[in-house]
């Protein structure tokens, strides 16, 4: 079984790689892991960024499906201290240029763009191997197999098919996240509704941190940060709601009732997020056939600009393929040295901006940064 392009992964990464050589007349297949577009709940908000993730909608010629999207006045900011001072609050103008959308959305547009049978749905992959001449073999967990010319690993942090190109993987951040969630706060849980605002609230203090955004239909989705070994949360029984959300509560006793209550309230079961990371200038030589893009590439702590990298990957391969007919490797050769310095010099933002959120100058400099920016 042959096929042109072979992406593995239908993120927003693959997805918008295989639009945009959709675009160009050039066939791919992406083959996923999940058994359909709604296996899973697809995250939060995306802020998509004018220099990245909206140049690969504009490549993909979506931009205006993209802007129907748009939650207005999401990117307002909210910025709070451990006892519920308001030390910054940015209204949503219109034009901080980094409008949000909900991941999940966003990705069904990609979806629907693409020729019916384009993503074979349940093809988890089980393994890799190069055959030679720049064609390699896929073993899905199936038992099926296939061999392409052209194999693109979009298959996040734990890919399959950066083995085939790169010894590196993702170690421990040193920080984890638990997530959690609740309904129509404007009717339901109106003070929680105020605590957060319109756009996105942040309390911060030096290892410890809560965020949370306002999503579409007055959902509050908050992300209860915490620098722990991984060995502490494996301390905690998540299958027990109650207790699990008692404790990550306790290593916020003293803070705000109106901060707190963002995780004792919480309408869903809390769920543990660890971060990992690739090395800061993650690359690899040239091989012929095969390449990364995304989190497979270049795994960074979250700064926003993981699924706009990602976007703009599969955009610019698309056309650097488009680029250079029958001529592959000139085509990834191209792609891969613009990639490697622009996620080289993202992750080292996100580890900056790791530290202005959780650092020991926390909250002061990360307000110091939204003021330059203004």
């Amino acid at each position: 079984m042959t096929t042109n392009v072979t992406i593995i992964g239908a993120g927003l990464g693959g997805l918008t790689l295989a639009r945009v050589l959709h675009v160009h007349g050039i066939p791919a297949t992406v083959y996923e892991a999940e058994a359909s577009a709604t296996a899973r709940a697809q995250g939060g908000m995306l802020d998509i960024h004018e220099h990245d993730g909206q140049v690969a909608l504009r490549a993909a010629g979506l931009f205006d499906e993209f802007r129907g999207l748009v939650l207005e006045g999401r990117e307002a900011t909210r910025i709070l201290d451990r006892n519920g001072t308001v030390l910054f609050d940015q209204a949503d103008d219109g034009t901080g240029g980094r409008p949000e959308v909900q991941r999940g959305e966003l990705r069904q547009l990609l979806l629907d763009s693409l020729p019916a049978g384009t993503v074979r749905w349940g093809h988890k992959v089980s393994g890799t191997r190069a055959l030679g001449d720049g064609r390699h073999e896929v073993t899905f967990a199936d038992g099926t197999a296939l061999t392409t010319g052209l194999l693109v690993g979009a298959d996040g942090a734990w890919s399959r098919v950066r083995p085939l190109l790169s010894d590196a993987t993702p170690t421990y951040a040193g920080m984890s996240f638990v997530e959690t969630y609740l309904f129509d706060s404007d009717t339901r849980h109106p003070a929680h509704a105020k605590t957060v605002g319109g756009g996105a609230l942040y309390a911060l203090a030096p290892g410890r941190g809560l965020g949370a955004h306002r999503e579409s239909g007055g959902t509050l989705h908050t992300y209860v940060m915490l620098a722990e070994p991984q060995e502490w949360f494996a301390g905690i029984d998540f299958t027990d709601s109650a207790a699990a959300t008692a404790r990550i509560a306790q290593e916020y006793d003293g803070w705000a009732p109106e901060i707190t209550a963002l995780i004792t309230d919480g309408e869903t079961a809390p769920v543990l997020r660890t971060l990992h990371a690739l090395p800061v200038a993650h690359r690899w030589d040239r091989v012929p056939g095969v390449t990364l893009l995304g989190d497979a590439a270049h795994l960074a702590l979250p700064n926003g600009e993981g699924a706009n990298l990602a976007m703009l990957d599969g955009a610019e391969l698309a056309n650097a393929l488009a680029a250079h007919p029958g001529d592959i490797e000139t085509a990834l050769t191209e792609y891969e040295q613009a990639m490697f310095p622009r996620s080289a010099a993202a992750a080292t933002d996100g580890n900056r901006l790791h530290e202005l959120l959780y650092g020991d100058n926390t909250p002061h400099g990360l307000i110091d940064m939204f003021a330059g920016h203004e």
